[in-house]
């Protein structure tokens, strides 16, 4: 393998922003792998933002550097910054057909009028749109005005692409179609890419990494597995699924005391010092209610309270005498709600799964 093809595509060093006294960003180190698809992650006002637009150009850093592929860009411009960008309001110019909006940044750099037609029509068939040439953009829904900016944000062949919550404006289900498209696009066309988003399910279905920041920090990078399954933080583990938190005190021996009595074994966990307050963190899947015996641990007997129907499953709030006022939510396919016969009021027994329960200091 050539050694150059391990070097970052892109660099962030010590990047911090701030706006008069409040700090948007602070001391971010950041490496993008060459061809990867990376997500910013994080609730609104996190600094993901304010950190695509510094890569951009856009935004000023008060202190830090950016490199792309080794050209130290901080303070370039950004017409001298070599990069693709799509925003969520598409930002299409209404006057310019949409062959028009493709070709722009081609007839910017004054291509030939044979080169940019070629573009254009290989572009516009990659979107899956070969005969919008001549419309406008008035005349597209909002999904294929989505595909247009696309395609005018590859026009130039950039080697970054950026993608300012792309998805965000549009219907539920139109959205799940073009992040399959997106996805599919810059796999196939290998190009760089990061996408900002506050929609964990769009960055765990699209990212090959996901930066998940909060308060402009990051809290956690890892593959969308490694944040699902090992959240790093208390903060990762709240933010990215659904997690019922169980305050507890440490017995020892991975042993943790929560409520009245109830005593939780967690394999997955440090080995807390016994008296040490800690929360645990377990999601509404990490349960077992088959072949349950006497040896199986964390067992529990629930009632079974509101449930909330999601289709092909069903979360299920399930009240434990021993937690008092704090239901846990559990979740079965709908299958095992006819199975277990699970309607309010019912009880059932489950226990949950000590590989899965995660534990944080409090």
């Amino acid at each position: 393998m050539d050694m150059t093809d391990l070097r970052p595509s892109l660099e962030l060093r010590g990047i911090r922003k701030d706006f008069g006294s409040f700090s948007a960003l602070g001391n971010v180190d950041l490496q993008v792998r060459q061809g990867e698809m990376l997500v910013f992650l994080g609730p609104s006002g996190c600094g993901k933002t304010t950190l695509l637009r510094i890569i951009a150009g856009l935004e000023s850093q008060t202190a830090g550097s950016v490199t792309q592929n080794g050209r130290d860009i901080s303070w370039l411009p950004p017409e001298q910054r070599d990069y693709g960008i799509v925003f969520q309001s598409y930002a299409l110019f209404p006057n310019l057909t949409v062959a028009e909006n493709v070709a722009y940044g081609l007839v910017n750099r004054r291509a030939q009028r044979a080169q940019i037609q070629a573009r254009v029509a290989q572009l516009l068939t990659m979107i899956g749109l070969p005969a919008a040439a001549k419309k406008y953009p008035a005349q597209l829904s909002g999904g294929q005005q989505q595909r247009i900016a696309l395609a005018r944000a590859l026009a130039t062949a950039p080697k970054l692409l950026l993608l300012d919550e792309p998805l965000s404006a549009l219907d539920a289900i139109e959205r799940v179609r073009l992040r399959k498209e997106i996805r599919s696009l810059q796999q196939q066309l290998g190009v760089t890419t990061i996408m900002v988003t506050h929609d964990q399910e769009e960055a765990l279905n699209m990212a090959d990494r996901i930066v998940v920041m909060d308060q402009g920090a990051i809290e956690q990078i890892g593959t969308p597995q490694e944040i699902y399954e090992y959240p790093a933080s208390t903060f990762v583990a709240g933010f990215v699924g659904k997690a019922n938190v169980i305050e507890a005190v440490a017995l020892g021996g991975h042993v943790f005391e929560c409520g009245h009595g109830l005593r939780l074994v967690s394999s997955a966990g440090g080995d807390y010092r016994a008296g040490s307050a800690v929360r645990l963190y377990v999601r509404p899947e990490d349960r077992v209610t088959e072949d349950l015996c006497d040896s199986t641990p964390n067992q529990v007997v629930g009632v079974a309270g509101r449930i909330e129907f999601l289709g092909g499953i069903c979360l299920v709030e399930c009240a434990l005498a021993e937690l008092g006022q704090t239901p846990l939510t559990i979740q079965f396919s709908l299958n095992q709600m006819y199975d277990l016969n699970i309607t309010p009021g019912v009880r059932i027994r489950f226990a949950l799964r000590a590989d899965r329960i995660r534990v944080f200091p409090q």
